[in-house]
C-alpha cells in the first residue's frame, strides 16, 4: 500500500492516504476554554483523563446534536474497556452551538462524505493530564482500530508536556507509516479500516501539564448493547 500525507481534501484517498488539516487560531481560542471543566473519566484507573461524549447528525450543512446515548465498544476493538456500557456527560450546549465548533466538525464531516455512507459523527472531548506522580496515557488500550469508517484526531492545546506522538501502522506491531506530535490546530484524518492507531504517553516538562483533543469518528461508535 502506498501511503501519503495529504493537505487537500480533494486529493484525499480513503484507501491509501491520511490527511492533516489546519484549524484556524480563532476557532481554537474559542473552543479551548470548554476543556477547563471536563468531568473525570470514571471508567479509567488513575486520575489523568477527563472526558465528554456526544453524537451528531449532519442536516442541511449543520451538525445537529442527537439525544443522549451510551458509548459502547466490543472487546474486539478495546480489550481494556470493551463490553462496558459507558455513560459520559454531553458536550456543553454553549460549545455545540458555537460557530467555531460547528465549522470544525463540518471540516471533519467533509472527509466523511468521501469515505462513509453514514451521516452520524461521534465526538469525544478529552483532556489527558500528567504530573510528577502520574504519566498521562492517551491510548491505554494500546495500538488499535476503533471499529468505524473514519477517525479524526484534532489537537486543541498542549501545555507543559512532551510526548503524545500519534502513530499510524498498516499492520499491528509493524513500524508506523506515520508518526507525528500533533500541534494545536492540526487535525489528522485517516481510514480506520486501513490503519491501526496509537498515541504515546505524555510526560510533564513542568510540574504538571495537559493535552486537549477532540476525537471524531464516522459513523458514531455503536451504542446499542448486544442482546
Amino acid at each position: 500500500m502506498i501511503t501519503q500525507t495529504i493537505s487537500n481534501r480533494k486529493q484525499f484517498s480513503c484507501l491509501s492516504s491520511y490527511a492533516i488539516e489546519t484549524i484556524s487560531d480563532r476557532n481554537l481560542k474559542t473552543i479551548q476554554p470548554f476543556f477547563e471543566r471536563l468531568p473525570a473519566d470514571p471508567y479509567l484507573e488513575g486520575h489523568y483523563r477527563f472526558r465528554r461524549f456526544s453524537h451528531f447528525q449532519e442536516t442541511n450543512k449543520q451538525m445537529m446534536q442527537l439525544s443522549h446515548a451510551f458509548f459502547y465498544q466490543s472487546k474486539t476493538y478495546n480489550p481494556l474497556l470493551g463490553n462496558v456500557k459507558r455513560d459520559y456527560e454531553e458536550l456543553s450546549g454553549s460549545l455545540v452551538q458555537s460557530d467555531a465548533f460547528q465549522q470544525t466538525l463540518l471540516t471533519f464531516f467533509e472527509f466523511c462524505r468521501q469515505c462513509s455512507p453514514f451521516h452520524e459523527v461521534g465526538v469525544h472531548q478529552i483532556r489527558v493530564t500528567a504530573d510528577q506522580s502520574e504519566t498521562g496515557n492517551p491510548a491505554p488500550e494500546g495500538i488499535h482500530h476503533d471499529g468505524v469508517d473514519l477517525v479524526g484526531i484534532l489537537c486543541i492545546a498542549r501545555h507543559g508536556v512532551s510526548g503524545a506522538e500519534t502513530q499510524l501502522s498498516i499492520l499491528k506491531g509493524s513500524d508506523p507509516v506515520f508518526r507525528k506530535v500533533l500541534n494545536p490546530g492540526e487535525l489528522l484524518v485517516f481510514n480506520d479500516h486501513q490503519f491501526f492507531h496509537y498515541t504515546t504517553p505524555i510526560v510533564p516538562v513542568e510540574d504538571s501539564g495537559y493535552r486537549d483533543v477532540f476525537v471524531f469518528t464516522c459513523p458514531d461508535l455503536p451504542f446499542n448493547l448486544p442482546e
